[in-house]
């Protein structure tokens, strides 16, 4: 895998967000990786894409090597960041790439940039209604009428919360490697070289329970969830949606993309990959690319 060198850039609020990019030609692609990574997971498919466009990969704020100066409650922050970061670079139009939980980070950079984005492009891309999170049983299942409602909850969940806590606090890298096996991994895994580089950027995340939480209450739609009001920016989302995804994806199933594609009416496309799941990159690559190019 090619490495490409970290820059820094200060934005209005505070934080730093760091960046990676590459590519000189006129067809910019700016790329949004999801949780527990950053942009050197983006670091193939920039390499992939150098020769026909300009590539622009940030780290969101708490992840990777951008800072975590303030806390943050939404992904539509995220954006905001990501938008001040764009500010500072001749980048006028655009196709956004967001993954997973950078899916929904594009759809509000989308909405908040309809002039400047052409197209989203979501990777197994959380779904316009957020990420649903339970209370959970003596057996650790989740017990479906208990939302989860508070950072409070979301920090003291036993099964999705505290293991990557304490993997994070205590430097684990093999149990956070067992984590991603088990669900995200679970069918192709990258290179060694690869996986300890991805590795070292998944350590670096510093923000779990605020993503988690903005993940939760994330909600473009016009309905209202039990977790938060439909804000109903969907419909600012000028631009064509086309979705990749996984037909064997653990984290976000497929119905949640197809529910997604069917929210968007005519703007969408969903294309799915059989043999893969959550990581279409690792688990299909040359399919991935593939489609990537023909949409771009």
């Amino acid at each position: 895998m090619k490495q490409y060198p970290v820059h820094l850039t200060d934005i209005p609020n505070g934080e730093t967000l760091a960046w990676r990019a590459c590519g000189q030609a006129d067809k910019a692609v700016v790329l949004i990786h999801g949780n527990m990574s950053s942009s050197v997971h983006w670091q193939t498919t920039m390499e992939a894409l150098e020769p026909q466009c300009s590539v622009f990969a940030p780290d969101l704020r708490g992840f990777g090597d951008s800072t975590y100066v303030n806390r943050f409650d939404s992904l539509l922050e995220l954006a905001q960041d990501v938008q001040a970061l764009l500010a500072t670079h001749p980048i006028d139009q655009f196709t956004l790439v967001g993954c997973s939980t950078g899916g929904g980070v594009a759809l509000e950079l989308a909405a908040m940039m309809p002039q400047a984005v052409t197209k989203v492009i979501l990777l197994d891309s959380v779904g316009l209604t957020g990420y649903p999170m339970y209370k959970k049983d003596a057996q650790g299942l989740p017990i479906l009428t208990e939302p989860i409602l508070t950072k409070e909850e979301i920090a003291a969940d036993p099964i999705q919360v505290v293991p990557a806590l304490n993997a994070y606090a205590t430097g684990d890298r093999q149990m956070m490697r067992d984590l991603w096996n088990a669900v995200i991994y679970n069918l192709h895994q990258p290179p060694d070289d690869d996986y300890e580089l991805y590795l070292d950027a998944i350590m670096k995340q510093r923000n779990l329970v605020d993503v988690d939480y903005a993940l939760m209450t994330f909600n473009m739609t016009h309905d209202a969830t039990a977790w938060a009001p439909g804000s109903g920016r969907m419909d600012q989302v000028a631009c064509p949606v086309t979705l990749f995804h996984g037909e064997q994806d653990l984290v976000v199933p497929l119905a949640w993309a197809q529910q997604t594609a069917a929210l968007f009416g005519d703007r969408a496309k969903l294309i799915t990959f059989a043999d893969a799941g959550h990581s279409v990159l690792t688990d299909d690559f040359p399919a991935f690319t593939a489609a990537l190019r023909a949409e771009l």
